[in-house]
């Protein structure tokens, strides 16, 4: 496995990763509205549009999951269900803390769906801790939609960065 910014050809498997790897996560897990909202579709757009702040892993020659990072926020991760439970996502989770610290914040945070119980044990077992709940606001169609979430953080050993500011305005997230 190697990890290297995402390229413009990578986007339709990033696309592909994300759109399965958000069903498995989030149905059940969301508002109606946001699960009939997240179609193929709007991963391929999101996909090809995000590249600039994504990582992603490569196993022999695909990509096996990836991250994206905005200021202090890890936005997404996601790994191929062929690769969970590999060395993938801790290798993503820690690219993603280098890069948060390397923006000069001390401290990164996610959110995670309040029923994804399997990302929350993952995110636990890395050293982050769940500071409560919040309302991400997740894009929809018709605007914003509010998820019940948990918030996740992590102080970090490098970076300058205090407190985020950013309380879940949703760019990325569920």
């Amino acid at each position: 496995m190697r990890l290297r910014p995402a390229r413009d050809e990578d986007a339709q498997q990033i696309a592909r990763i994300w759109h399965e790897g958000w069903g498995d996560g989030h149905r059940g897990n969301v508002p109606d509205a946001l699960a009939a909202a997240r179609t193929p579709e709007p991963f391929r757009e999101r996909a090809a549009q995000r590249i600039a702040d994504t990582v992603v892993a490569v196993v022999e020659g695909a990509v096996a999951g990836f991250v994206m990072v905005v200021g202090d926020e890890v936005e997404q991760v996601y790994v191929a269900r062929e690769h969970r439970g590999t060395p993938v996502a801790t290798a993503l989770l820690a690219e993603a803390e280098r890069l948060v610290a390397a923006g000069g914040h001390g401290r990164a945070w996610l959110a995670v769906v309040a029923g994804n119980t399997r990302a929350r044990r993952f995110y636990e077992r890395n050293g982050w801790a769940d500071e409560g709940p919040f309302h991400y606001r997740a894009a929809g169609e018709n605007g914003p939609i509010a998820v019940p979430a948990r918030r996740y953080v992590k102080a970090l050993a490098a970076g300058r960065g205090g407190r985020s500011t950013d309380r879940g305005r949703g760019r990325g997230g569920p």
